[in-house]
């Protein structure tokens, strides 16, 4: 970007004319023009009951007199007079400018406040001051003149037991059900300046606590305190129309004090409901956002499949079937209901634990498990059997006339679902321990040995489909191969198909894996054939707009000539939490627990964090997924650490056989580890732990 310039720069709003001092109290404090948005706000909820602290404002129309360099009015020492009690009562003197406290930006800590201001001259000096930051606030920053409206706001300095700031909404989820409460011992100065980061209380929203983090300067709050915090919540909520970040105090005589009120910045998402998703499972399958007809053509195959699986496997209730999304997608990215195919950690309540029921499924479960552990192999040999004939069986996409090609796809969606439900259920057999080729392993060894003889890749993939297992399932004219693929040495290359014992659990849900990776890709090209003919013939713009036709749309299309086409292509959002609900407003809503992190193997590693697709030699890889093109750079690594994932995950499997210690399933780590931070991680413990950076 290029420096802001003066014509970049917004124009200053206009100015009120208006009297050097309003009241507080004073119904004109209301007017932002005058008084900035800080006092504007505080006027506004004095005007509605809320217990503000009095004062006065030095009106945006002094501050210009002042700032062109005439002396303090009469009007504002003689506010000071009255306000100090003659210097008897010490001051806060803080801006309150017209481009702050707004609910796009709260330009926090861009101006400056003065605390415990004595004396005339010292009650000059903190006006000054005050009037001196704009210029200096403007000077770091791109959107700041140094000319915008600014008032000063002048209040007595509370001696107060606690003081902290309140939240309507969570800042960091937009949980619209939960309110924050930070809280310090004394006045909110050293929490909201960064000095201690106090008690983080977590409250519903009658005030009842849910949730507590103890922090330096922390104290303890009463419940009928909490109570009253959720009530100022509720009510300035009420006055200003949304959800505000307010600065509170109890004073000396244990009042409730409101000290600030703004706008929370936080984008608001909801109140969360039903079950706890998350991208994990699927996330390795499916790295990529998906598009309207790849998610007919692959989510609901996934989804009937899942049901069947734990329906077969008998370790969900009948009812939980019938009422989870099961596996959902939102703004293009797959999740699953993790309520279901997660262990449940929590302790029982009473009637829970008297309750035979669920002990009951559990010994059903493990019984279908132990009948399904014998015929599963067997089944398994025949469905790869099957698959194999099928798309053995299928012509070349261009050898197939329009209606042939979208049969084509409505039959490999019973097949995907067949394929789907048996790796699935191989899963619940697979030793997450016992070391394995993969498939993912295998492509890397083909496509090395390929390259290096200098076989295009065109040609590698027709001989070796295998190598598909390096590509993301997506409709379109190739598949997107990994660019730099190390070749292993002679005594490691794998060979072109896992060796071992047949009957294996881990070998067969790979060769299911491989499966299900074929299907997709038939329905790929059968799609992307599809998306070419329609636009040679002018009824899509371009091939890749068919990917945003669902299936029924496609198909009418072809069975009509004449019928419309209008693509809806999803804008893809940003990817999922690793862990969510999804709310009232279709909102993903960020959630905390689950099993917590897993160490995957490989021994213990250090090094510095990095972000990204291409990381340094020495480096630890912390990603949201495990996304199945990284395989490449896993020689690179010294350690790789996921949000989401299971130990059986492909990436995961060949980091174990590379030797590099990976953790998976780490909520939050992109953010508690930024780049750089040096970090050992335990792939035996799943402990990630930041280590002292030494010279």
């Amino acid at each position: 970007m290029h420096p802001p310039t003066s014509t970049d720069r917004p124009a200053a709003p206009r100015r009120a004319e208006g009297p050097p001092v309003v009241d507080l109290a004073d119904e004109r404090a209301a007017d932002q023009r005058l008084t900035g948005a800080k006092a504007a706000a505080l006027a506004t909820a004095a005007g509605a009951g809320l217990p503000v602290v009095p004062g006065f404002v030095v009106t945006t129309t002094a501050v210009e007199e002042i700032a062109a360099g005439g002396d303090l009015p009469t009007a504002v020492l003689d506010a000071w007079h009255g306000l100090s009690d003659d210097d008897a009562q010490a001051l806060v003197v803080r801006s309150s400018s017209t481009v702050e406290d707004l609910g796009d930006s709260s330009m926090a800590g861009r101006f400056e406040s003065v605390v415990g201001v004595r004396g005339s001259s010292g009650f000059r000096r903190a006006v000054g001051l005050v009037i001196a930051s704009r210029e200096q606030a403007a000077a770091g920053s791109d959107t700041l003149t140094g000319s915008e409206p600014l008032a000063v706001l002048v209040q007595p300095l509370l001696s107060a037991r606690c003081g902290g700031v309140l939240f309507g909404i969570d800042p960091v989820s937009g949980r619209e059900d939960r309110l924050v409460v930070a809280v310090v011992e004394g006045g909110p100065d050293r929490l909201v300046s960064g000095e201690v980061d106090g008690s983080r209380y977590e409250l519903d929203a009658s005030g009842r606590q849910v949730g507590l983090t103890r922090g330096e300067g922390g104290i303890r709050l009463s419940r009928r305190r909490l109570r009253q915090l959720a009530e100022l919540a509720a009510r300035t909520a009420e006055v200003f129309g949304g959800p505000q970040d307010v600065e509170w105090a109890y004073d000396g005589d244990g009042r409730l004090r409101l000290l600030q009120s703004r706008p929370v910045t936080a984008e608001p998402r909801g109140r969360p409901r039903g079950p706890v998703l998350g991208p994990g499972p699927v996330a390795e399958t499916f790295p990529l956002p998906l598009q309207p007809l790849e998610e007919d053509l692959w989510i609901d195959p996934l989804r009937t499949a899942l049901r069947r699986a734990l329906s077969l496997a008998g370790t969900a209730a009948p009812a939980d079937l019938d009422t989870s999304p099961l596996v959902t997608v939102l703004d293009g990215w797959p999740a699953v209901d993790l309520d279901l195919l997660e262990p449940q950690h929590r302790h029982p309540r009473v009637r829970e634990r008297l309750d035979p029921r669920p002990r009951l499924r559990r010994l059903y479960a493990s019984w279908r498990v132990g009948r399904l552990r014998s015929a599963l192999p067997t089944l398994a040999r025949d469905v790869v059997g099957a698959a194999d004939t099928a798309l053995a069986g299928v012509p070349a996409a261009a050898d197939l006339d329009d209606r042939q090609l979208v049969a084509l796809l409505h039959r490999l969606r019973p097949a995907l679902t067949s394929v789907h439900a048996h790796e699935l259920l191989v899963g619940l057999l697979v030793d997450p321990e016992a070391p394995r080729t993969t498939g993912t392993g295998t492509a890397l060894g083909v496509l090395a040995r390929a390259r290096r003889a200098g076989v295009p890749d065109a040609e590698t993939l027709a001989g070796s489909p295998v190598v598909l297992a390096l590509a993301p399932p997506q409709v379109r004219g190739a598949p997107d191969l990994p660019a730099d693929v190390p070749f292993p040495s002679d005594g490691d290359a794998p060979g072109d198909g896992p060796p071992g014992d047949p009957d294996d659990p881990g070998l067969l849900r790979e060769a299911l894996r491989l499966r299900v990776r074929w299907l997709q890709e038939a329905g790929a090209r059968a799609a992307w054939t599809l998306g070419e003919r329609l636009a040679a013939a002018g009824r899509l713009a371009r091939p890749d707009d068919v990917r945003g036709l669902g299936l029924d749309q496609l198909t009418a299309a072809v069975e009509d000539p004449g019928a419309p086409l209008v693509p809806r292509p999803v804008e893809p959002g940003e990817p999922l939490p690793a862990r969510f609900r999804v709310s009232d407003t279709g909102r993903p809503v960020p959630v905390g627990g689950g099993a917590g992190a897993s160490g995957a193997g490989g021994g213990t590693g250090t090094g510095p964090v990095h972000h990204g697709d291409d990381p340094p030699e020495g480096a630890v890889l912390v990603v949201r997924t495990l996304d199945p093109a990284l395989a490449s750079v896993l020689p690179r690594l010294a350690g790789l650490v996921a949000e989401t994932g299971s130990v059986l995950a492909h990436l995961a499997i060949l980091a174990r056989e590379a030797g590099v210690p990976t953790v998976v399933g780490f909520t939050g780590a992109l953010e508690r580890f930024p780049p750089g931070t040096v970090v050992r991680v335990d792939g035996a413990t799943g402990e990630v732990e930041e280590q002292e950076e030494t010279s």
